[in-house]
């Protein structure tokens, strides 16, 4: 059995009064005189909130436009200030802005009359502006621009210093707000179109103070990991004032100075920090980004199969060419009977033998009527033709020829030689 404690007797008078119906109670004057026993109801503090706000003069204030949105008879602006991150929201009925002289768009730094102004129902504190006074160009756009022109002249924004994208990143880095729609639909789109794709996530804050520190950081953490192939920077949409971190000159440079390959992915299609100028690649939105930055797996599959289609097409129409041509190989005279080139050839060869024999032939018999004509020549020119005309040498004793009678002595010896033969005389007298 379980036993409660009897309540004291100032809890039974404080419940006693908390039963009390609201009409009956009595209710302070001032907010620092209410209790838990007599709290005031929650319309009376808005009334009074209201009533003190409505006493506060109009102040003359002067700002730079970072919003404009027109709806029908009312303007929304934002409204920042020129030196301190310092911005408010401000209502302007259709009547003020008929007055403005000039032209209002975002950017333009202005002087107007703001009056604080609190909703009882909803309990929202707004701002009514009006007198409003246009007084050019902001000074942040034109810092930005200035910006914008001196990073491209350093070639900061040259094209030809951006890294083509790889085809299929193995690990994709991705920074990002904290579990934010960007980094699920960056995400998302990319598993839809290669689930196999793996992803290191680094989430940062992506406005405010610490953003750009917050943004380098990461950027170079992922940019020294090997396995990293490429880096989505993503953001949703924003105002101006919450996308100027990524037109910082600190993240700017860094970006630019990044060895992996960097996708902008920031705001909307109209936002355009100078990040974007500076990233290898720009995208409008973060899922277009996740379309860029991997392909899509069906496509690929279907690209696959029309090349296997086409290569294995083009094989077989190159068997079918080479089959044909061996065909038409095998259909010649020469391979289909090969024993009648084999039966020309020997011909030409038996000609060619024949035509060698009668040239031999022919070359020896001259051969051998040349030889004859030599030796009847040599043999008509030779002594012994002579001696056989009867002719006779004679030579002394020493062997040498006799031509001169007058030199031989009657008694030599003398040898006379003949044709056939040759006789021994001796010389009676002398010439």
């Amino acid at each position: 059995m379980i036993t409660f404690p009897a309540p004291s007797l100032a809890q039974l008078q404080e419940q006693q009064a908390a039963a009390l119906p609201q009409a009956d109670r009595v209710l302070v004057e001032r907010a620092g005189q209410t209790s838990p026993e007599n709290p005031w109801p929650l319309h009376l503090l808005s009334q009074k909130l209201h009533d003190y706000i409505a006493k506060t003069v109009p102040t003359w204030v002067e700002g730079q436009v970072i919003e404009l949105n027109r709806r029908g008879r009312v303007s929304y602006l934002t409204l920042r200030d020129l030196t301190q991150e310092v911005s408010v929201s401000v209502t302007v009925w259709g009547s003020e802005m008929a007055k403005i002289q000039g032209d209002l768009k975002p950017g333009s730094r202005v002087v107007l009359q703001l009056q604080p102004d609190f909703w009882v129902k909803t309990g929202r504190l707004s701002m009514q502006g009006s007198q409003i006074r246009p007084l050019g160009t902001g000074s942040m756009l034109e810092l930005i621009e200035q910006l914008r022109q001196r990073l491209q002249a350093e070639g900061l924004f040259d094209p030809a210093r951006k890294k083509p994208l790889p085809a299929l990143p193995q690990t994709i880095g991705l920074i990002t707000g904290r579990d934010s729609d960007a980094m699920k639909d960056v995400m998302r789109n990319v598993h839809l179109r290669w689930p196999a794709a793996r992803f290191e996530v680094r989430e940062v804050a992506v406005q405010g103070v610490n953003a750009v520190a917050q943004v380098s950081a990461a950027l170079t953490q992922l940019d020294a990991d090997p396995a990293v192939d490429v880096i989505i920077i993503a953001r949703g949409g924003g105002s101006l004032e919450d996308l100027l971190p990524f037109s910082e000159e600190a993240l700017v440079r860094a970006v630019a100075a990044a060895q992996t390959p960097v996708i902008s992915a920031i705001g909307h299609e109209a936002d355009s920090p100078l990040m974007d100028y500076a990233a290898d690649l720009r995208a409008s939105t973060p899922t277009d980004a996740a379309k860029r930055v991997v392909p899509d797996v069906t496509e690929e599959r279907q690209n696959l199969v029309a090349a296997r289609y086409q290569l294995t097409r083009a094989l077989d129409l190159l068997i079918q060419r080479e089959r044909s041509g061996l065909e038409q190989v095998r259909s010649r005279p020469a391979l289909a009977q090969p024993q009648t080139m084999l039966l020309a050839r020997a011909e030409e060869l038996e000609n060619l033998r024949y035509r060698q024999q009668q040239a031999l032939g022919a070359q020896l018999q001259r051969g051998r009527d040349n030889l004859a004509q030599l030796r009847a020549r040599v043999l008509a020119l030779s002594p012994q033709q002579t001696l056989e005309r009867g002719y006779a040498l004679v030579q002394d004793e020493a062997g040498q020829l006799v031509t001169d009678a007058a030199k031989v002595e009657a008694g030599a010896r003398l040898t006379l030689r003949l044709a056939q033969g040759q006789l021994q005389a001796r010389v009676e007298q002398d010439a």
